[in-house]
């Protein structure tokens, strides 16, 4: 009786050890918005456009001219925000005490546009080492 129930035990651990091991590379193995967005010609038009509309002509530039004070987004040395995530936030709450504001969700396709603006710059961006 005592070896049905330890192999009944064992069955059980190496099952949820199994079942822990595939929820792990599901996670691992889902692209990000910014990595499905910058394979998708279309979505990075619409950043381009989004770009050049919202950020560009406005304090950036495009593709490497910067505007003023602000930041060159397609070099490697950024000041505020290095991951995607971080840059999601910097857009949408701003930067205070800067004339960088915060654009919420103003976006006509919301949060989507802004991951595809995001997408754009990082697929324009120059190589970092």
């Amino acid at each position: 009786m005592a070896q049905k129930v330890n192999k009944v035990l064992i069955s059980l651990i190496l099952l949820g050890s199994l079942l822990g091991c595939s929820g792990e590379e599901s996670v691992t193995a889902e692209k990000t918005l910014v990595e499905t967005f910058s394979a998708d010609p279309q979505a990075l038009g619409r950043g381009r456009a989004l770009f050049q509309g919202s950020c560009a002509g406005q304090c950036h530039g495009i593709e490497g001219f910067e505007i003023d004070e602000a930041e060159n987004l397609f070099d490697c040395n950024w000041q505020y925000g290095e991951t995607d995530q971080e840059i999601f936030s910097v857009v949408t709450e701003g930067i205070p005490d800067t004339q960088m504001v915060g654009f919420g969700s103003n976006f006509p396709e919301g949060d989507n546009d802004l991951w595809k603006i995001i997408a754009f710059v990082r697929f324009k961006q120059e190589p970092c080492d």
